[in-house]
């Protein structure tokens, strides 16, 4: 009777250990996870973006290159550049799970098929962004046409002469 409880002993302390264990190397994951960093340029170096492991923006650098871009043209450049960083992250987080826990561990497969799905590979590059109705631009035009005159003030109607009040132009109050 002894040896069943000895082997039952052995056995908890077995699955204690290894519980332990897996805990360690998931807290190891996490670590490494919640250190990835993504840095990406775009082509023409104008952009650069850094990205943290859940996909947002830690820092936007444009480059004075930039400056004769359209906002639309930057803006489009921009969401490009942070996709292809973003494009990175399932890769990044498959190498920590499989440096950490496994590539066989049941969870760390969902994790990366989670993270291909949030952060898929970018649209293909393209060469500038269709013109928006909608676009904001700051300083001149660049077509000459004339400003539209502004329209005409509203005029204000001046009492009739022979206004009917019977005060014969004093206060009322005297």
């Amino acid at each position: 009777m002894a040896d069943g409880v000895e082997a039952s002993d052995r056995m908890i302390d077995n699955w204690t250990r290894q519980l332990q264990e897996q805990a360690q190397r998931y807290q190891a994951m996490a670590s490494r996870v919640q250190e990835i960093s993504v840095t990406a340029r775009s082509a023409d170096n104008s952009v650069e973006v850094t990205i943290n492991s859940k996909g947002l923006l830690t820092d936007l650098t444009i480059s004075e290159s930039a400056q004769g871009k359209r906002m639309g043209e930057l803006s489009a450049l921009i969401m490009r550049t942070v996709q292809a960083a973003q494009a990175r992250i399932p890769e990044l987080l498959q190498q920590a799970m499989a440096e950490t826990i496994g590539t066989e561990d049941q969870t760390a497969a969902k994790v990366f098929e989670e993270a291909k799905k949030t952060f898929p590979d970018p649209p293909e590059d393209e060469e500038t962004p269709p013109e928006s109705q909608h676009e904001m631009r700051f300083g001149p035009e660049d077509d000459d046409t004339p400003a539209p005159p502004p329209p005409p003030r509203p005029t204000r109607r001046r009492p009739p002469e022979d206004d009917d009040d019977d005060f014969s132009g004093r206060s009322i109050f005297s």
